[in-house]
């Protein structure tokens, strides 16, 4: 609902948007380090809910929670892919100084979001006994996932609108409470997963319930500071949304193709993994979950990027859209070498926490060896699908994306595990990507030269 702005927002409105002056690498750290610190903080918590798993010393549980786990990345993948067109669209209105659209472009994409992620957790639903069977599941296994995601999917919309909320207050450039909503995921996991897991014995029932009572907290602390600070949200009407259903699909439908590629490599690795038992399985979990608190920094990137990038554009502004993607190459480059030396120092004692049997430790050392390797073309991959996202060229993210999914994922994970067993498909993973990460760096500028031709900001 429209409400009066307070004294914070008529401050921040008076200027020019944030992104269009001062340094963009400066804004890139900002914009990173604020998102990581949220990202990472729900990723260490989802660690510590599958360490907690572990310690219940059922390697079913810890298969089936990461079996569960490869589900809900589908649907989180496709929340991303929603949230997506919100931060472009946004990000380009307040860029050409139209407050007024951007928050209606705010609260339809909102509403569109929550309509679309609801709907596909629903239709999920009926098809998860054949679907987890296909990923590999068996017996208890198989149960345990079955339990967890009838819990915690149908709350996916809840889920989808505080991401999508947060989204516009990082387009309006306050990624500073973006993080802070966020980051109350992480609060209430943190004090609930204890009680509800060992306290009340309800084990991996009770880390799906958590998850369920994080996410209104998320919504609540969103929409708070979306509505005090910026006034960024007005009614909903069906007319509006039916208004700017079209630019937001525009963009949300190959953004969501491109991201459920990640999903569904990540289902067939489960899927091979699967071939070597319980073990190897809760291996592929541990990795799962180890990979996004050690590479946080490379997913809020790709979502910090992009406000940047927008702003600029639709200042038309386009040497520092260029500046931004080098810095983000940059940081990116620096960073993947800093987490790759402390995952190899760490490797000895990150098994040990979970109590890791043989083959499991055996898996998820050689991960944590291998994993610059892998992250860093993968690293590439995620930088260039970030511009192509918010610069107007979303079916080059979807290209590349599922390039590197299924020619750069299949062929050589398959072979590497016929060859060597599961250290074979890791190392696949990452003979893959090499060539599709400088493909779309090296695209990634095309695009800006191409946008700097046609010199045009379509909203």
């Amino acid at each position: 609902m429209n409400r009066p702005r307070s004294e914070t927002s008529s401050s921040e409105d008076s200027g020019p948007p944030r992104f269009v002056v001062g340094s963009t690498m400066r804004h890139v750290l900002v914009m990173t380090g604020t998102g990581a610190a949220g990202l990472i903080a729900i990723f260490i918590v989802d660690l510590v809910s599958l360490l907690y798993i572990s310690w219940l010393k059922d390697p079913s549980l810890t298969a089936g929670v990461g079996i569960a786990t490869v589900v809900m990345f589908l649907t989180i993948s496709i929340n991303v892919g929603l949230m997506i067109p919100i931060g472009a669209l946004v990000s380009r209105a307040l860029g050409a100084r139209d407050r007024q659209r951007a928050r209606e472009l705010a609260t339809s994409g909102s509403v569109l979001m929550v309509v679309v992620s609801s709907l596909v957790s629903l239709m999920l639903l009926p098809f998860l006994p054949p679907l987890l069977t296909l990923l590999g599941a068996t017996g208890q296994t198989h149960q345990v996932a079955k339990e967890f995601l009838w819990i915690s999917l149908p709350t996916n919309g809840v889920m989808a609108l505080g991401m999508g909320l947060s989204t516009v207050l990082r387009a309006a450039g306050d990624a500073r409470r973006s993080m802070y909503a966020t980051l109350s995921i992480a609060i209430v996991t943190v004090a609930l997963d204890p009680v509800l897991i060992f306290g009340l014995g309800l084990k991996a029932n009770g880390a799906a319930i958590t998850i369920g009572i994080a996410r209104f907290v998320y919504v609540y602390v969103a929409y708070l500071y979306l509505i005090r600070h910026h006034s960024l949200l007005a009614r909903p009407s069906v007319q509006g949304v039916m208004r700017d259903a079209r630019p937001f699909f525009a963009i949300a439908i190959p953004a969501i193709l491109t991201n459920i590629a990640a999903p569904a490599s990540n289902a067939f690795f489960t899927s091979i993994m699967a071939r070597f038992g319980d073990e190897a399985i809760a291996a592929s979990a541990i990795i799962d979950r180890v990979t996004p608190v050690a590479f946080g920094g490379l997913f809020a990137l790709a979502g910090a990027i992009g406000p940047v990038m927008g702003q600029n554009w639709g200042a038309r502004n386009f040497e520092r859209v260029r500046q931004t993607l080098r810095d983000s190459l940059l940081f990116m480059v620096v960073y993947v070498l800093v987490v790759w030396l402390a995952l190899y120092l760490l490797r000895a004692p990150l098994t040990l926490a979970f109590n890791a049997p043989p083959l499991t430790t055996d898996i998820v050392q050689f991960f944590c060896q291998i994993s610059g390797f892998i992250w860093f073309f993968i690293g590439l991959v995620f930088v260039a699908n970030a511009s192509f996202n918010n610069l107007g060229f979303p079916l080059l993210s979807t290209f590349f994306n599922w390039g590197r999914a299924t020619l750069g994922m299949i062929p050589f994970a398959y072979v590497g595990a016929e060859m060597a067993g599961p250290k074979g498909a890791l190392l696949g993973i990452g003979a893959g990507s090499v060539a599709f990460g400088i493909g779309a760096a090296i695209t990634s500028f095309w695009t800006v030269r191409r946008l700097e031709r046609q010199a045009t900001v379509p909203l």
